[in-house]
């Protein structure tokens, strides 16, 4: 059982957990939302994300399901009540020129598309503070002495 010093070391740690919480959140969270008979999309509409995805990460690096970025907040002395809180900083959309030179997504697709999106990148965060929250009152963390 680690014991943190500070709300500082706790936070430390957190942040060096985030990405790996953040990777499994992702897949949860894409499993949930887009598999299944439940999906939020249509099967034609996931390929289409992916191929957005696809064209978005040639041309500019980084496609639809890598641009959301997520950070940690903190919520003033951290005890039960106040635990960091996982955000969203930055959500993917569809951009308006989905497809230059030729016609262009309309704007219901991309609606549902962006709607997707959001969805997604909000069940990873409650997904995430989920897995900070064990961590962080879990025998692998205790509170920081005061």
């Amino acid at each position: 059982m680690a014991a943190f010093e500070s709300e500082r070391e706790l936070l430390r740690e957190i942040r060096e957990r985030l990405d790996g919480w953040i990777h499994d959140a992702r897949g949860e969270a894409f499993a949930e939302l887009f598999e299944g008979a439940d999906a939020l999309v249509s099967e034609e509409e996931l390929l289409l994300l992916d191929r957005l995805d696809s064209r978005l990460s040639r041309e500019r690096g980084q496609g639809l399901w890598n641009e959301d970025e997520y950070a940690i907040v903190r919520t003033g002395v951290i005890d039960e009540e106040n635990t960091p809180r996982v955000v969203c900083t930055i959500h993917p959309r569809v951009p308006e020129d989905a497809y230059p030179g030729e016609e262009s997504l309309d704007d219901e697709t991309r609606a549902t598309l962006d709607e997707a999106l959001w969805e997604y990148c909000q069940r990873v965060v409650e997904i995430t503070q989920q897995q900070l929250e064990e961590f962080a009152w879990s025998g692998d963390a205790t509170s920081p002495e005061e």
